[in-house]
């Protein structure tokens, strides 16, 4: 057993160093970014895990920006990748996408996602089903059906409140429409699934890896019981329903119940839990900058008080006027970072900034080190909601702020993820107060939360029902 395995490594060995000097041959003559490549397969990705779980937003490119410039070279999820930090790269890695790059992501992430998710779709499919995304996610959908519901969901959550919450389970809850057991035991695995993201894609070495491809597989199992329910429902005219699901399975492509439950998995990330967390985090910032909850508490109070019942739902007019709450809004997507930056692969040699990106080689565009960059943002790491007020004399370039990505594959949601954070600080200012039950910090990996779900203590405001100017 013993010679067996040392003839196991011994191969292994071999063969990584065959690769390296085949990989250095190939490379010698390019002018790659500076960097390092690390240990043959591994790179460095044991590096840059270990980093993300420090509390620093951006320890592994820090480092390597501060040694080698805002674009630099390393080897991570078992390939050789370019990191960018600078924003004119990160546009033009952007607004190339089927040109010169095609979307990739690392091993872990397309297998947990699977082959059909909107993030891996390309071509013509991924326009069709992106368009047919964002047609469920426009200002107009927004306001003429879906703003009375999301206001509703979030004031009947939110009415449950007392006592001591876990902020970032609460905002998970507001994002379901059907609360219940069924969807807490869906919650539950598909977060199994987001740890795994980023492991190395081997389940032999990676407990972590082993257990999100077990649970993927029961969010799977569970999303195509719906899908099969709802086919066979549509079958008849009574059945139909006019919802995104109803759209795939009425679709002339006639998508298979696999690439339906695929696009569902991606959504189900992007979207659920992408924008409970923003809603936390927002949470925690005001509280830790009160004179912007001062101000955000005053914006709101103002617009309940002209309704004069607390419960009258929002308008598209109340949301249009909530001047700060943008600028809130804004800014913590600029601090809160919750998509870090996207992966892409170079389909040819491609020459930028002096630089040769070969053929096959991932870029990674960081949105997270260009936001908290003190070069574009003063005092960046700060959350400072007033530099996004228009009698300001700050101004930010588009390819500088890029909370939703941008190009063919921005977020087709963006708009969406705004209303719902919007319409939940209106709810939560207006009828709570609150202050942090103990101490909680930001952690980043595998995605950015707090460490301990962010508890809180709320106080329902005593004059909540009383805020109706005098008539």
């Amino acid at each position: 057993m013993a010679s067996i395995l040392f003839l196991f490594f011994a191969f292994i060995i071999t063969l990584a160093a065959a690769l390296l000097l085949r990989r250095t041959h190939r490379h010698r003559n390019l002018r790659l970014p500076p960097g390092t490549l690390g240990l043959p397969f591994v790179g460095e990705t044991l590096q840059l895990i270990s980093a993300y779980k420090s509390d620093n937003p951006e320890p592994f490119i820090d480092r390597r920006v501060n040694r080698y410039g805002p674009i630099f070279t390393t080897h991570v999820f078992g390939e050789p990748t370019v990191f960018s930090a600078d924003p004119e790269t990160n546009r033009f890695f952007l607004l190339n996408e089927g040109k010169l790059f095609d979307c990739s992501y690392p091993g872990s992430i397309s297998n947990l996602l699977g082959k059909h998710s909107l993030l891996l779709m390309k071509g013509s499919l991924h326009k069709r089903m992106h368009s047919l995304t964002a047609s469920f996610a426009n200002s107009s959908i927004i306001k003429d059906h879906l703003l009375l519901d999301i206001d509703r969901l979030i004031r009947l959550n939110l009415d449950s409140w007392s006592d001591r919450v876990l902020l970032m389970e609460e905002a998970k809850k507001l994002m379901s429409f059907d609360p219940g057991e069924w969807t807490e035991n869906l919650r539950k695995e598909y977060v199994l699934v987001i740890e795994g993201f980023f492991t190395l894609p081997l389940p032999l070495f990676s407990t972590t890896y082993r257990r999100a491809i077990k649970a993927r597989r029961k969010v799977a199992e569970a999303l195509t019981l719906i899908v099969r329910e709802r086919r066979k429902e549509s079958e008849t005219e009574e059945g139909k329903k006019n919802d995104m699901l109803g759209a795939l399975l009425g679709s002339s492509n006639r998508f298979s119940d696999e690439q339906i439950v695929d696009f569902m998995v991606a959504l189900l990330v992007a979207g659920y839990e992408t924008t409970s967390t923003i809603m936390t985090l927002a949470v925690k910032f005001l509280t830790e900058t009160p004179l912007a909850l001062a101000q955000l508490k005053e914006e709101h109070d103002e617009i309940r008080s002209k309704k004069c019942n607390s419960e009258a739902p929002l308008e598209w007019s109340d949301y249009k006027s909530m001047a700060f709450t943008q600028c809130v809004v804004n800014e913590t997507l600029r601090v809160g970072n919750i998509i870090g930056g996207i992966f892409r692969r170079a389909m040819t040699d491609i020459n930028i900034k002096g630089y040769t990106i070969p053929k096959g080689w991932k870029v990674f565009a960081s949105f997270r080190a260009v936001h908290l960059n003190p070069d574009h943002f003063e005092d960046a790491r700060t959350f400072n909601p007033w530099r996004w007020q228009s009698n300001t004399e700050f101004t930010c370039p588009t390819n500088v702020y890029t909370p939703f990505g941008g190009g063919p594959r921005r977020c087709p949601g963006y708009e969406l993820a705004r209303v719902l954070l919007s319409v939940f600080l209106h709810r939560m200012v207006t009828q709570y107060s609150w202050y942090p039950a103990e101490e909680d910090k930001l952690v980043f990996f595998p995605t950015t939360r707090t460490q301990k779900r962010y508890p809180i203590i709320v106080k329902r405001r005593e004059d909540y029902k009383k805020q109706c100017k005098a008539q």
